[in-house]
């Protein structure tokens, strides 16, 4: 993984020097809380219902054991014990005291980590493929691109204060794990008919209030081009950008009333005027993908038989390694999921002692690396198959072992009301309820990948217009009700959900969930047949009568 340079490191303890000054002037009353606003977002740190938020940067969701160690010691020492990972690879601290947020950040800046640039109108964390580097389906590992771009977007001066957030994915991969068309750029690298790398490059994607699916504003990008076309989108969204209008300021809003025509005319413009004075050279990427080569994988990993010996005779390792393992793309390798959606716990949550526990494992058993993933999971990537069946005994000790990756109740959930100050209903009791429910199903298995994704007000944190199953907690006079959407996806073939029909209530969410799985069971061809492809195929018009029906 990259390793910071003196710049690097300089760069951020400068900020956590700067930051303490700025929050012990707040304190003291000489700054006014409008301004110390700006400041505490540039830094990571949000105000919730409860007590300050703080969002923690991991850049394409890579991290060491000597980071993950760090997290555990502050959420033990600053925080009460946890900390949460989110649906952007990036971790939440939800119960910091505002006065040594400094001291979080200083203790973060050891292990080469900030949170700078986690909130605010800026450019956000570059997010990727979970499986970068370790899937058969991808054409060269992204993750240098991803961190050429974090290095162009750290302090760049001239969108320190753009219209509103902005976040770019990256993906090399034939399957689309990195949601790319849902960003405000995409990018997908891919091959032209020389058989030369560049990128597909996506633009005025976005969710939230008004889901939008990103577009094709460049087929393909030369390499060398890629930060002098991304400045030039940055420039026109920054200049044209809707700054009157918070939820008119993005820039899925700009290209969809500019149209795609004349918007990719603006950017193509701006980017012949700068583009070679910020050509990146083969020597610059190089110097990157250094920081990326592959670990010392052993040719003996592919010999061992016992992997094999105990699928066959343990039944529930056999469940655990066909939902929570993929195959690697070096034989005798796997990637192992480790689940932090156990049904008792709320999606995306860890304890310090399981983020100690994971470290050592990702010692002992993936080179000392550990992944964050879009659905609030983590990996341990490079496992030798000959390893797996301990590693799930002690992940299983550890809670972590849940066999429910790609699976209904593997739920994406946002805080809500518990912690989130813009939330409209609850969302992780909920959750919790439908999980139960669900867990207590002999066929949950049997469902195939359904993906539920649930948030508690507009923002969609939890990405739920693009869940097959998508809910939203909305707020009538003082109560909780929830919307639903089905058909959404974030993959290859994106697409925003449609609404079921009106909303239900707290008391009905749990059972109208069950009813959309029971007509699914029914109506399907096939068990090969996937909930959206039933969805697409018999229309909503089923579900609506069987959830209205009863409700």
């Amino acid at each position: 993984m990259y390793q910071y340079n003196e710049i690097d490191q300089t760069l951020i303890e400068e900020r956590v020097t700067q930051f303490r000054r700025q929050t012990e002037r707040f304190l003291k009353g000489e700054i006014a809380p409008d301004h110390y606003r700006t400041l505490r977002l540039m830094n990571g740190l949000y105000i919730q219902t409860h007590a300050p938020m703080l969002r923690v940067a991991v850049p394409y969701g890579l991290l060491s054991s000597k980071q993950l160690r760090k997290l555990a010691h502050i959420a033990r020492t600053y925080d009460k014990g946890y900390c949460h990972f989110t649906t952007r690879q990036n971790v939440q601290f939800n119960w910091p005291e505002l006065a040594q947020t400094p001291d979080i950040l200083a203790e973060l800046a050891t292990v080469q980590m900030h949170a700078i640039q986690t909130s605010g109108n800026c450019m956000r964390n570059t997010t990727t493929d979970h499986l970068a580097g370790i899937c058969k389906d991808e054409i060269i590992d992204p993750r240098p691109f991803c961190e050429i771009i974090r290095q162009w977007t750290s302090f760049h001066p001239e969108f320190a204060y753009l219209p509103r957030k902005f976040k770019i994915a990256v993906t090399a991969a034939a399957q689309d794990r990195a949601a790319t068309q849902l960003h405000d750029i995409g990018l997908h690298l891919v091959k032209n008919a020389a058989d030369e790398i560049g990128f597909k490059v996506f633009v005025g994607g976005g969710l939230g209030r008004t889901p939008i699916i990103g577009q094709v504003i460049r087929p393909f990008l030369e390499q060398k081009h890629l930060l002098s076309y991304l400045e030039a989108i940055l420039r026109i969204y920054n200049l044209y950008g809707r700054r009157d209008n918070k939820y008119k300021a993005r820039i899925k809003i700009l290209v969809k009333e500019e149209g795609l025509e004349k918007f990719t005319q603006l950017v193509e413009a701006e980017w012949l005027r700068i583009r070679d004075e910020l050509e990146l050279t083969a020597e610059r990427i190089q110097e990157i993908q250094q920081h990326f080569v592959p670990p010392a994988y052993q040719a003996a990993a592919a010999s061992d038989l016992s992997f094999n010996t105990h699928l066959t005779e343990d039944a529930a390792f056999a469940k655990w390694v066909k939902y929570n393992t993929l195959e690697h793309k070096i034989p005798g390798y796997r990637a192992v999921f480790i689940s932090l959606k156990a049904p008792e716990v709320p999606p995306g949550d860890v304890t310090d002692s399981q983020l100690d526990a994971i470290a050592d494992l990702a010692d002992q058993y993936s080179f000392g690396e550990i992944r964050s993933t879009h659905r609030q999971n983590l990996i341990l990537g490079d496992v030798q198959q000959a390893d797996v069946y301990v590693l799930w005994q002690k992940l299983t000790a550890l809670n972590l072992a849940t066999p429910n990756i790609g699976t209904v109740t593997d739920i994406i959930c946002c805080p809500g009301l518990d912690f989130c100050e813009l939330a409209n209903a609850g969302s992780i009791g909920v959750t919790k309820e439908i999980n139960t429910a669900l867990d207590d199903m002999d066929y949950i298995h049997d469902l195939g990948d359904i993906k539920i994704n649930f948030s508690g007000c507009m923002n969609g944190c939890a990405h739920q217009s693009v869940g097959n199953i998508g809910i939203l907690g909305v707020d009538k006079k003082g109560t909780e009700w929830y919307q639903i959407t089905l058909g959404g996806s974030s993959e290859n073939n994106a697409a925003i959900g449609e609404r079921l029909g009106p909303a239900v209530d707290r008391n009905q969410i749990k059972d109208a969930i069950l009813d959309i799985l029971k007509v699914y069971i029914k109506q399907r061809l096939s068990e090969d047949e996937s909930f959206l492809a039933t969805v697409s195929r018999i229309g909503l018009e089923p579900f609506k009568e069987q959830v209205y029906a009863s409700h």
